[in-house]
């Protein structure tokens, strides 16, 4: 016989209030998009390599890879788009990824990290972007899936920055077709650090001429442009604090899929990271201080104009005396009836006002 609920009268609603509406998040492991809508098609490359021998599959479906997956020579997968969740999940049930990863990889909220599988080192990081007319700074998700014989790495958004190193292992050049798969995810995460050079450097060039409109021309307006270059490097000082750290991992992970050799390349990755974090650190310096150099160029200027009206009013006061002593209406005044009274009165003037700017010119007020 069923048993009957309990309710809780000291507990429960209100008589006729509707209790609170509970969202249930999906459960670990489900794979959910969570990057702006895009329409274009997902790219996946398959690409095998050693010193003299190079192979590369466009494929069309994810099945094509399948002859990848056990290669005696290096593989590099490389998925173009994460937005086609179904694609994404057959990559990895080809190359028994797990739940989570797959879940981590379509989740482009991620904060640059790494993860140990055991079979497989998994990885997140952030790609920067710089819009050439806003100067808007915006990120994209790198995944990277490193394995014994091949690497996998997911990108958020179609980026040229990796066709170079396609071209690389293709045309034979570097240590590329000389070295595994590891060697591979060092440049692939070599590659992004880099790009924060250039993005910082373009930002330093905004900040520098902001800074010399601010101390030629300083105006309200050119301030919400200080706290979009200083809005752009904290953002981008948080996504490089991470990717240190992972850096600093792989260099301390004592694991088979990181050869001896290649933990060097790792170090000078680090160090990259730390002169990237300095960057930044120094830019954020300087924006900083943007703000007290308008409010002192602002106090210059008026310093400037106050000083001119300084000077005016010293010419002009004594000139006002005069024309007051000599606009009072008093009978017995000699000099209103000389002949060349008003003469001299206007020429006493100029002999004020000349020695009152020689005065100042003196003193360097003008």
């Amino acid at each position: 016989m069923s048993r009957r609920p309990h309710h809780n009268h000291g507990h429960g609603h209100p008589h006729g209030a509707r209790p609170p509406r509970v969202f249930e998040s999906p459960p670990p492991g489900t794979a959910v998009y969570t990057g702006a809508t895009r329409t274009e098609d997902v790219t996946v490359w398959a690409i095998d390599w050693d010193r003299d021998h190079f192979e590369q599959l466009d494929a069309d479906v994810v099945e094509q890879c399948r002859r990848f997956r056990d290669s005696a020579v290096p593989t590099w997968v490389r998925v173009e788009g994460i937005h086609r969740v179904e694609v994404i999940e057959a990559v990895g049930a080809l190359f028994g990824l797990h739940p989570l990863v797959i879940e981590d990889i379509v989740n482009v909220q991620q904060r640059p990290k790494v993860d140990d599988y055991g079979d497989y080192l998994f990885l997140v990081i952030k790609l920067a972007h710089l819009a050439a007319e806003t100067g808007e700074v915006t990120f994209s998700q790198v995944s990277l899936v490193l394995a014994k014989s091949y690497v996998i790495s997911f990108q958020e958004a179609p980026e040229e920055l990796f066709d170079y190193l396609q071209d690389s292992i293709k045309e034979g050049r570097a240590k590329l077709r000389t070295m595994g798969p590891d060697y591979l995810a060092y440049r692939l995460m070599d590659v992004v650090v880099d790009h924060y050079f250039t993005v910082l450097e373009e930002l330093g060039e905004r900040i520098e001429d902001l800074e010399d409109e601010m101390l030629l021309r300083p105006h309200r307006r050119r301030l919400p442009a200080v706290h979009d270059l200083k809005r752009g490097l904290m953002a981008t000082r948080r996504m490089v604090w991470p990717l240190r750290e992972v850096v600093a991992s792989l260099d301390r992970l004592e694991s088979p899929l990181i050869r001896r050799e290649t933990h060097i390349y790792f170090k000078d990755l680090y160090d990259h990271a730390i002169q990237t974090i300095e960057m930044i650190e120094n830019q954020l310096e300087l924006i900083s201080g943007m703000h007290d150099l308008y409010l002192s160029a602002l106090n210059n200027r008026m310093n400037e104009v106050m000083k001119v009206l300084t000077a005016i009013s010293v010419v002009f006061l004594p000139l006002n005396l005069i024309a007051g002593i000599y606009g009072m209406n008093f009978e017995h005044m000699p000099e209103l009836g000389w002949r060349w009274g008003y003469a001299w009165a206007l020429g006493l003037m100029a002999l004020v006002a000349t020695g009152s700017l020689l005065t100042l010119k003196r003193r360097r007020w003008l």
